[in-house]
């Protein structure tokens, strides 16, 4: 071969590399990613399990016969949740009960339609609109102390 005679190129330069497959540490990030999201997941639909599972426990209580009994009920079940944020929550009584459950939130217990627990279950008739409120407050705290809310 003579050199004279040889066709000379330009260099060649090499394909760019694909996208796909990608290099490991990005399935160590795409992999850190999934878990998180995964794990997230998890926990927000555990955690709304069990607040369904606590409010479906709490409504168990409102199947009583008389609406004394709801409201007894629903005490009962306050008095339990309670002692999940302070253990001696339950032997309070009267004015302290309900500035207890008031917690850092407002009167809704103390001054609002949750004072129906103090009385309510000693009374003959409780009228249904008094009841329905004090059951929706009563609910919302009950959530809130069985999650660890003071």
């Amino acid at each position: 071969m003579d050199v004279a005679t040889l066709v000379l190129r330009d260099v060649h330069v090499p394909a760019s590399p694909s996208f796909w497959p990608p290099a490991p540490g990005w399935w160590v990030v795409f992999a850190i990613v999934v878990l998180s999201v995964a794990g997230i997941a998890a926990w927000r639909f555990a955690v709304r399990r069990r607040r369904r599972r606590w409010q479906h426990w709490f409504d168990a209580a409102s199947e009583a016969y008389s609406a004394a009994d709801r409201v007894a009920a629903m005490s009962e079940r306050l008095r339990r949740a309670a002692r999940r944020v302070d253990p001696a929550a339950d032997r309070l009584e009267g004015e302290a009960w309900l500035q207890f459950l008031d917690g850092r939130r407002g009167q809704a217990f103390s001054q609002g339609p949750g004072r129906l627990l103090l009385d309510g279950g000693y009374r003959r008739d409780v009228p249904p609109a008094e009841l329905a409120a004090a059951t929706a407050v009563a609910r919302a705290r009950f959530l809130e102390l069985m999650g660890g809310v003071r």
